[in-house]
């Protein structure tokens, strides 16, 4: 699994660890819904540090939080 569906099982996770939809999750962050849709469903393939940053802080999360899991500790590096 690389980072990118990383970051998607992740934001879903989250979503449904709050019981939230991601349209809500969305609002809460101000964040485009058709942004993360087209993340979330493949059509687009990079979310953005920036959205993400706003999606984390919709969370209530911080970035860090956000990747503090051990699936992306044990991520390994993609560029050597």
């Amino acid at each position: 699994m690389g980072i990118a569906d990383m970051v998607r099982t992740r934001i879903i996770a989250l979503c449904r660890e709050r019981d939230i939809t991601v349209n809500r999750m969305c609002e809460l962050a101000a964040v485009p819904q058709s942004t993360v849709n087209n993340f979330l469903n493949r059509k687009t393939h990079n979310l953005g540090i920036i959205t993400l940053k706003k999606l984390t802080d919709g969370l209530g999360l911080s970035i860090t939080e956000f990747f503090d899991t051990e699936a992306f500790r044990a991520l390994d590096q993609e560029i050597h």
